[in-house]
């Protein structure tokens, strides 16, 4: 079975938090079956005053010693995931990345990135966070930029995008968006999370959706387990997004994790979670990294 994830914060760990353990290591993802970990490259907290250029740039030359220390090995296209090999795969979190430059794009696009969030927490050339509330869509340089995402086929990531300007990308966008790390809001209402609406309306774009196991966007307790994660899941297969769903860790960017569900080793106990619930093999095969691949093929790779 494929099993992908499709956002963690090691490589800024690895960084910028050297005094960090993360959970995201080469043995713990062979224990947990991975065959693609999405590691993304952070802006980092205080958005464009903050150097996030430079930060991208630390992060990578991380992920490039673990590369030759370690055995990390990036792909070129997601598609080069394989069953029992683990592989890398490299994004942006936060698109003052790009420096509200096109050649940023094609920059990081050379570098391997294959999917970028638009915005963490912060306003950027591009558009709007989700945390802050303004009605605002993208920007005109936001446009500019998804221009030349869709030309390199990287994939535009709504995760911490505000309502606006996700149905700006939905209803205007060339290549249907995603959400690398979110939730459902009716289960837990939260900015971070998504609407049965948005949900809805990323299964019928043909877009997708990772879900988020920070116990935070799980549950109003902040306290969760492997079964909340599955409640999150089943409830946007029952929207419709049954095809449009997997995992979307957050492992190493979130300060505490579900009590069964501490690194990628423990990812089998969602599968075992979801056999329980009477999900078929196919529809578990298809949760747990074959959705993720087609959405990619969606995108023309």
């Amino acid at each position: 079975m494929i099993i992908c994830d499709t956002h963690c914060d090691t490589l800024y760990m690895r960084a910028l938090q050297p005094n960090e353990t993360p959970c995201v290591t080469m043995e713990n993802m062979v224990k947990g079956g991975m065959s693609l970990q999405t590691c993304t490259l952070f802006a980092g907290s205080k958005g464009m005053s903050d150097h996030p250029h430079d930060k991208a740039l630390a992060e990578y030359a991380a992920f490039e010693r673990l590369a030759e220390h370690e055995g990390w090995q990036k792909v070129d296209s997601p598609l080069e995931a394989e069953e029992g090999k683990v592989k890398i795969l490299l994004s942006v979190e936060g698109g003052e990345i790009f420096e509200g430059s096109v050649e940023r794009v094609h920059e990081f696009h050379q570098r391997g990135i294959r999917m970028a969030a638009l915005t963490w927490n912060n306003e950027n050339e591009i558009a709007y966070p989700a945390k802050g509330g303004t009605e605002n869509g993208i920007k005109p340089q936001g446009w500019e930029i998804l221009k030349a995402m869709a030309s390199l086929k990287m994939a535009a990531d709504t995760s911490h995008l505000n309502e606006a300007g996700f149905w700006d990308l939905i209803d205007r966008h060339s290549q249907p968006p995603m959400a690398s790390h979110s939730c459902a809001a009716k289960l837990r209402p939260h900015f971070r999370n998504l609407t049965d609406d948005q949900i809805r309306a990323m299964a019928k774009r043909g877009g997708w959706i990772g879900v988020n196991f920070y116990p935070n966007f799980l549950t109003e307790s902040g306290r969760a387990a492997v079964e909340d994660i599955v409640h999150h899941i089943d409830h946007m297969c029952q929207l419709g997004a049954e095809k449009h769903v997997g995992f979307g860790s957050d492992f190493d960017g979130i300060e505490y994790t579900p009590v069964d569900c501490q690194s990628p080793a423990d990812i089998p106990a969602i599968l075992d979670a979801l056999r329980a619930r009477g999900y078929s093999a196919q529809a578990i095969e298809d949760i747990a990294g074959r959705n993720f691949l087609n959405y990619y093929r969606r995108l023309g790779w």
